[in-house]
């Protein structure tokens, strides 16, 4: 396994004081005995002098390479401080408090949704092995009680070692999933990885089967066989409780010119109805049940102590707090294959700056005005032309990059404001200028969005957009700005 992640239950991912020093002392004496050796070769032949310098010089850079920890920044008092005391559960990042185990820092774990293989086991090691179908960073901060999610395209163009330019997801297959980490670390800012999770499909059947379903809204009509991989997807659009088998085919199905990104959009929303189900009274005393049951699907080196901390975690997480975002990218119509994904190298800086703790100098740029941002306008309320009336007064309020796009097919209690680009500050900024709407922190809005707006039923069409008082209040159907506090209903 590469060096830098281990088992958790072996050791923590940062070596202990004691295995440095150990290692040091042992390169000291090689170093010594190399170069004692060259000053021998030196007085006697040149040309072996320098095949010895050749020699030294690789054995300088692999020393390097095994006493340098390959994906994380984290100063070595750092790591002491993780891996004080004396007992395996100190040792560990995620420690107990009493009876229930709390995320001692912030940690940052990969989760790899992988490729089936019909053709072995489900639960045998085989079954890891395939391209990753899903891929996700997930940050736990424990300090401002939030966790937030990166979704990566599996098509991601990446620089993967011995290889080159290849899509993101080859990397478990080509490697395992320290390897994985190794390429997503690399590839975002050397974000320390902490841990990893690798989970078949069966692992999020069996769980939303446990769950007793989960509601999602199934955007179209999905349909598709697939002899090969013994799989077939059928679904009808609207609104529905899907079962385990209909979740997986939900967050599979792949048939748009829009790449692999759609498909991560139904997994964002999948993952905030997973959250939703999972938090609900009838599911929270059997929690640590159902972890047990789905663990048996899962390949990690998280420690059964640490999995526990991060279902507690989980489930505390308010929803404000729960935060999805996109890496910034595009898909490129002019490469070889069309699906591939373009990472932005400037916005990939601020999310891993702003999200993920990534220490980067000039990143801070100065923002945009929202005013020349675009934002989406989608109508969910059931109420025809409530988009283009928000779009005229958008406007007149000096927006000049306003669109509006198809109807959600059904219609939503509440307006939302979805951060598309993961920027909860313009949303804010947005929402007092409407005077309501739920920020949502994730890329389910329009794709080409920096916000969208999803107008819900809270949106009372029988009044004009304008009250016409001295602080543009706008009128809902539960009277003014002020007397509902700002649309939200109660």
């Amino acid at each position: 396994m590469v060096k830098g992640i281990e088992r958790a239950d072996n050791q923590s991912i940062q070596p202990s004081e004691v295995q440095v020093k150990r290692e040091l002392a042992d390169v000291k004496r090689d170093l010594f005995f190399v170069l004692h050796r060259l000053w021998f070769l030196i007085r006697r032949n040149r040309l072996m002098f320098w095949g010895g310098v050749v020699t030294f010089s690789v054995m300088l850079g692999a020393s390097v390479a095994l006493l340098t920890p390959i994906w994380s920044d984290r100063s070595t008092s750092q790591a002491q401080k993780l891996t004080s005391g004396n007992s395996r559960l100190q040792n560990s990042d995620l420690s107990r408090n009493g009876l229930q185990y709390q995320v001692a820092r912030s940690v940052n774990i990969l989760v790899m949704g992988v490729e089936p293989n019909p053709h072995v086991r489900n639960t045998s090691p085989e079954a890891f092995s395939g391209s990753s179908e899903t891929m996700l960073l997930l940050r736990l901060e424990p300090n401002d009680k939030a966790m937030r999610v990166l979704s990566i395209p599996k098509d991601s163009q990446v620089t993967i070692p011995e290889i080159g330019l290849e899509k993101i997801s080859r990397a478990n297959s080509l490697g395992g999933p320290a390897f994985a980490a190794r390429v997503v670390s690399r590839t975002l800012n050397n974000v320390p990885i902490d841990r990893y999770v690798r989970i078949t499909t069966d692992a999020l059947r069996e769980l939303v089967d446990q769950l007793g379903g989960v509601e999602v809204f199934v955007p179209q009509r999905m349909a598709y066989k697939d002899a090969t991989q013994q799989f077939e997807i059928d679904l009808e659009p609207g609104w529905q409780t899907l079962n385990g088998e209909q979740a997986v085919q939900f967050v599979r199905f792949r048939d748009s010119q829009t790449g692999d990104l759609e498909r991560v959009q139904r997994q964002q929303a999948l993952l905030k109805a997973l959250r939703d189900r999972l938090t609900s009274p009838a599911v929270l005393p059997r929690l640590s049940q159902i972890t047990r049951i789905v663990q048996s699907y899962v390949d990690t080196n998280l420690s059964p102590e640490e999995i526990l901390a991060l279902v507690t975690f989980s489930v505390e997480v308010e929803q404000q707090n729960f935060q999805m975002v996109l890496l910034p990218g595009d898909l490129s119509p002019l490469s070889r294959d069309p699906s591939s994904y373009w990472i932005y190298a400037a916005g990939q800086d601020q999310v891993m700056s702003k999200y993920f703790g990534v220490n980067l100098t000039g990143v801070n740029q100065k923002p945009r005005s929202l005013t020349t941002q675009k934002i989406a306008l989608q109508n969910a309320s059931g109420q025809p032309n409530l988009s283009q009336r928000l779009a005229n007064y958008l406007k007149q309020q000096g927006f000049d990059k306003v669109y509006i796009v198809s109807d959600l097919p059904a219609s939503q209690r509440q307006t939302e404001i979805i951060a598309q680009k993961g920027n909860l500050e313009a949303a804010a900024e947005l929402q007092k200028v409407l005077g309501l709407g739920n920020i949502e922190a994730s890329a389910t809005g329009d794709l080409n969005s920096y916000l969208t707006i999803r107008v819900g039923k809270d949106w009372d069409s029988s009044t004009p957009p304008l009250a016409g008082n001295k602080n543009n209040g706008w009128r809902w159907g539960l009277g003014s700005r002020d007397q509902d506090r700002g649309g939200f209903r109660r």
